[in-house]
C-alpha cells in the first residue's frame, strides 16, 4: 500500500491540488493531508498505521462514529438488492416521513443529493413562488457552491481569505444581498431598501462555516418577522444543525419555525444525501406539481436512504441528544482549561456537539468578530494534536464534532492533548 506522502504526490497529478475539496489540502494550516484508511467509533487510521481520535467526524454527518454496527448492516442489506433504480422506492417515503414528523415546519420534502443541492433548490423555489430575484445571505456563511452562494461565504473561502469566486458572474453575484450574522439592523435597512424585490433569506440558524455561532437572544425570531412582514421566504440551511443539535434540528432548539428547510449531513449516515423542504404551498411550486423545475438521477438514492433511516433510528432513543450535550460541554471544559493553563487566548463557542475553539479573545458574535481569530497559532495546535493523535479539522473556521462513539476517556484525553498542545504551540 502507497503511503501517504506518495498518494499526495499522486493526486496531485490527476486530481485539482490533490484533493476532492479543498479544505481537505491542510492549506489553511500547512504541511500535507494524510489519506485514510479505515475508521471505527471514534478513531481513524490512516494508510500509514497511525491512528487519530477523530473530532471532524467527515465534517459533521457521522454523529455515530465510524462503522456503526446499525448502519453497516443496513447499507449492506439495501446494496444487495441493487444499488440504484431510478424509480421510487419505499425508504424514500420512510426518509420522507421520518423528516416531515421531526419537522414541523415540513409537510413536503424533497430527497437531493448533497447540501449544496438542496440549498441552490430551495433558493430557486423561493425566487419562483415569489417571483423576486434578491436573496439575503450572511457574511461567513456556506450554503454549498453555487453561483448565488459564493459571495461572502465562510469555509473554505474564509480558510482561502477568498471572499468571492472566479467564474460567479457579476450581474449574478449582485442579485444576494449580505448582511453581518446576528445583526437585525443591518437586514431591516436591506429590507427598507429592497424588500419588494426579496425573494428569501437564508441563514444557519447556527452558523457553522466561519467556525460555530450561535444565533443572539432574538436574532432568530427577528428574522422570521422581518420576512412575514414582507411576504419573503425563510430558509434555514440546517446540513449541519438538522438532527445534530436536537432530534428536530435548530427549529426545535430555539422554536423559531422556518418556510424552508435544508437538510443533508447526518440524514445520510455518512452517505452523499441532502434534502429540502417547507409547507405544502411552498412545495407544491415544485415540479411535477409546479414549474419550479429541479431534478436528479440518484435523488433519494437506496444506500444513502437505508444509512440515514438507520442512524435517525438510534438517535431516536432516550437521552441521546442529553449524551451528546455532556461530551460536548466536557470537551469545551477541557479546551478552556488547557487555554487558562497555557495563558493562551481563546474563545470556544459550543451549540450541543459542535464547537469551536477561536485564538482570540471573545466574544465571537459574527464573521469580522471570527477573522479576528490567530490563524498561524490554529495551524501549530493543529499540527501539536495530530502529533498526539487527535484529528480536527484543519482550518480555524470549521467546527469540531463530537458523536455518540466518543467516550468520557476521550474526551479527557483531547483535554490532556490540548494541554501539551498549547504549552508547546
Amino acid at each position: 500500500m502507497r503511503d501517504s506522502k506518495s498518494l499526495f504526490e499522486a493526486a496531485g497529478r490527476v486530481i485539482p491540488g490533490g484533493v476532492n475539496s479543498p479544505v481537505r489540502a491542510f492549506r489553511g494550516v500547512g504541511g500535507e493531508p494524510f489519506f485514510v484508511a479505515h475508521g471505527k467509533g471514534a478513531r481513524i487510521w490512516d494508510v500509514d498505521g497511525r491512528s487519530y481520535l477523530d473530532f471532524l467526524g467527515s465534517w459533521g454527518p457521522l454523529i455515530l462514529g465510524h462503522a456503526p454496527a446499525p448502519v453497516i448492516a443496513a447499507v449492506t442489506e439495501a446494496a444487495t438488492r441493487g444499488t440504484s433504480y431510478g424509480a421510487p422506492t419505499g425508504l424514500e417515503v420512510d426518509m420522507a416521513e421520518a423528516i416531515t414528523r421531526a419537522f414541523p415546519s415540513i409537510e413536503l420534502v424533497r430527497l437531493v443529493s448533497s447540501g449544496t443541492e438542496a440549498a441552490m433548490s430551495a433558493i430557486r423555489l423561493a425566487r419562483g413562488a415569489t417571483g423576486r430575484p434578491f436573496l439575503v445571505k450572511f457574511d461567513g456563511c456556506y450554503h454549498g457552491h453555487a453561483d448565488s452562494l459564493l459571495v461572502k461565504a465562510g469555509s473554505g473561502g474564509a480558510t482561502f481569505s477568498i471572499p468571492d469566486s472566479a467564474g460567479v458572474p457579476g450581474p449574478l453575484a449582485r442579485l444576494t444581498l449580505t448582511a453581518p450574522f446576528n445583526d437585525l439592523d443591518a437586514v431591516r435597512a436591506l429590507f427598507r431598501e429592497r424588500g419588494r424585490e426579496i425573494a428569501a433569506v437564508i441563514v444557519e440558524p447556527v452558523a457553522g462555516n466561519m467556525g460555530v455561532v450561535p444565533p443572539r437572544p432574538g436574532f432568530l425570531e427577528g428574522l422570521r418577522e422581518i420576512t412575514l412582514a414582507h411576504e419573503s421566504v425563510l430558509i434555514f440551511d440546517e446540513v449541519i444543525t438538522g438532527f445534530r443539535v436536537a432530534y428536530g434540528g435548530a427549529q426545535e432548539l430555539y422554536g423559531v419555525r422556518a418556510d424552508l428547510t435544508c437538510l443533508g449531513k447526518v440524514i445520510g449516515g455518512g452517505l452523499p444525501v441532502g434534502a429540502y423542504g417547507g409547507s405544502r404551498s411552498l412545495m407544491s411550486h415544485v415540479a411535477p406539481l409546479g414549474n419550479v423545475y429541479q431534478a436528479g438521477t440518484l435523488s433519494g438514492n437506496p444506500l444513502a436512504v437505508a444509512a440515514g433511516l438507520a442512524t435517525l433510528a438510534e438517535l431516536r432513543k432516550p437521552d441521546v441528544y442529553r449524551r451528546l450535550d455532556a461530551l460536548g460541554g466536557e470537551l469545551e471544559r477541557g479546551l478552556r482549561s488547557a487555554a487558562d493553563q497555557a495563558r493562551v487566548p481563546l474563545t470556544v463557542n459550543r451549540v450541543g456537539s459542535m464547537l469551536t475553539g477561536f485564538f482570540c479573545e471573545g466574544p465571537v458574535t459574527d464573521y469580522a468578530s471570527a477573522k479576528r481569530a490567530d490563524t498561524k497559532r490554529y495551524a501549530r495546535y493543529f499540527h501539536e494534536m495530530l502529533a498526539r493523535g487527535v484529528f480536527q479539522a484543519p482550518s480555524q473556521f470549521e467546527a469540531a464534532f463530537v458523536s455518540l462513539a466518543h467516550t468520557d476517556a476521550d474526551i479527557a484525553l483531547a483535554g490532556r492533548a490540548a494541554a501539551q498542545a498549547l504549552t508547546v504551540g
